[in-house]
């Protein structure tokens, strides 16, 4: 195999299977005849990727599910007993504990990586295959803070890279209507929106005896780049949610999720949210996340139109509207409020309000095709040649970055205690030079992306 600078020349596996994977001809079976562990003898392997998953359970097992139509070669998880329940079904895999021992053996074979790792480790993992020119589809919220979601976004650019973010309700038909409506102007204007979930993740106070790690966890590199700590028995096996080192609550678990929906009706992507004030009953801890949070933000008017107010609430805090509308038995939803009415979606279902004044109403014609399904667009860009443009996804990093960004912003205004005047573009609350931390946190030596 060629090198230079870092970078796999055109006799790699993925520049190949990019040039050739429209159409297999003379030119792939002259190819081919090359001996090579790289290829099976069958020249029809040639159409499915090599893909390398890091954390297989969970939400890691679903993407597995998700990408069993392709050639999963390499599979890594910090814990060793999800590794052996998996041997069964993927007999062909190579199993590691380690994604930097997978990525230096395995890098040269594969074409894709998929990260669904806990949420503090996603950009190291994303970041590390990214830079060997892997394509990448990674759970949300992207990074852990500001800087390696731009980071991400960045490499995805330089190497051309399709890239997915992990909001698979998106490809849903559901948000399809609702964005249709929206942008047909059903409900007039928008002027505010509403979001809520009823999740709450209230976490517990640090142990005062220490627990001996398990023999089946590799406890260093599930921490990746927070801070050197004993095994934590609070954190693992999805705990970690609860604590602001891994993850950032029921807001950073779930605000993807909902806030894409106002982000693709509104065209919310192509701005920044100007401020944001988060506020709670209880004061920010600095090791348990937030919970009965009211996060205020305040973007553009997008195309001219007044300033738009989004506004997310979870556990108990839920929009005093919602009795009055007769929605009070939703755990979670979006409400459009717009000049001529209201839309109101969760993420199977959606109703205009009132219902006795959309009476008779004619929905617009559906423009917005069905999805392949959220994994298989991915990976049929990625055999497209699409890159990282425009539409290669329809939650490519450059889209869904944007949306991870203003959720972290959320929890950072109310880890600061105070709102956050944003200035997008130098990635700076010029109000608050305290949230710089937050923005760009600790990372260990020797994990920084």
């Amino acid at each position: 195999m060629v090198y230079a600078q870092g970078n796999k020349m055109n006799l790699s596996r993925r520049n190949f299977v990019k040039k050739t994977i429209s159409g297999i001809g003379a030119g792939v079976l002259a190819y081919h005849s090359f001996p090579s562990p790289m290829f099976a003898d069958d020249a029809k392997t040639l159409e499915k990727l090599n893909i390398a998953h890091v954390g297989i359970a969970r939400q890691g097992a679903f993407s597995l599910n998700g990408c069993a139509s392709e050639n999963q070669i390499a599979l890594c998880d910090a814990n060793q007993d999800y590794l052996d329940n998996v041997k069964g079904s993927r007999p062909h895999a190579e199993l590691f504990t380690d994604f930097r021992e997978m990525l230096d053996k395995m890098g040269d074979k594969l074409d894709a990586i998929v990260v669904a790792t806990p949420d503090h480790t996603h950009a190291s993992v994303a970041v590390a295959g990214m830079k060997l020119g892997l394509h990448c589809y990674s759970e949300k919220p992207l990074g852990h803070d500001l800087y390696q979601i731009r980071k991400m976004r960045q490499i995805a650019r330089e190497k051309n890279l399709v890239t997915q973010m992990g909001t698979q309700i998106h490809a849903g038909d559901n948000y399809r209507r609702v964005v249709e409506l929206i942008q047909s102007g059903a409900i007039g204007r928008v002027e505010s929106v509403n979001i809520w979930c009823s999740n709450r993740y209230i976490g517990e106070p640090k142990p005062t005896e220490q627990t001996p790690c398990p023999k089946n966890i590799n406890w260093d590199v599930w921490l990746g780049p927070a801070k050197e700590r004993d095994y934590d028995p609070r954190l693992i096996p999805g705990s970690w949610r609860k604590y602001w080192e891994f993850g950032n609550g029921a807001m950073g678990d779930m605000g993807c999720h909902y806030f894409d929906l106002p982000y693709w009706a509104l065209g919310l992507d192509k701005t920044y949210p100007t401020s944001v004030e988060t506020t709670a009953l209880r004061p920010a801890d600095e090791e348990l996340c937030g919970w009965d949070l009211t996060a205020t933000y305040s973007f553009k008017g997008i195309d001219g139109d007044k300033p738009l107010s989004l506004v997310w609430q979870d556990g108990e805090a839920r929009p005093e509207v919602l009795k009055d509308l007769g929605l009070e038995k939703f755990g979670a939803g979006v409400l459009f409020f717009g000049s001529d009415g209201i839309l109101f979606s969760t993420y199977y279902e959606h109703a205009l309000l009132p219902k006795e004044k959309f009476e008779g109403f004619e929905p617009p014609k559906q423009t917005i095709p069905s999805s392949l399904g959220h994994h298989a667009e991915w990976i049929d860009a990625i055999k497209k040649g699409k890159g990282c443009e425009e539409g290669s996804t329809t939650c490519r990093f450059e889209y869904s970055g944007k949306i991870a960004e203003s959720v972290l912003l959320g929890c950072f205004s109310y880890r600061c205690g105070q709102k956050l005047e944003y200035d997008a573009e130098n990635m700076k609350a010029t109000n608050c030079p305290e949230a710089d931390k937050y923005f760009r946190q600790y990372c260990r030596p020797g994990w920084d992306v």
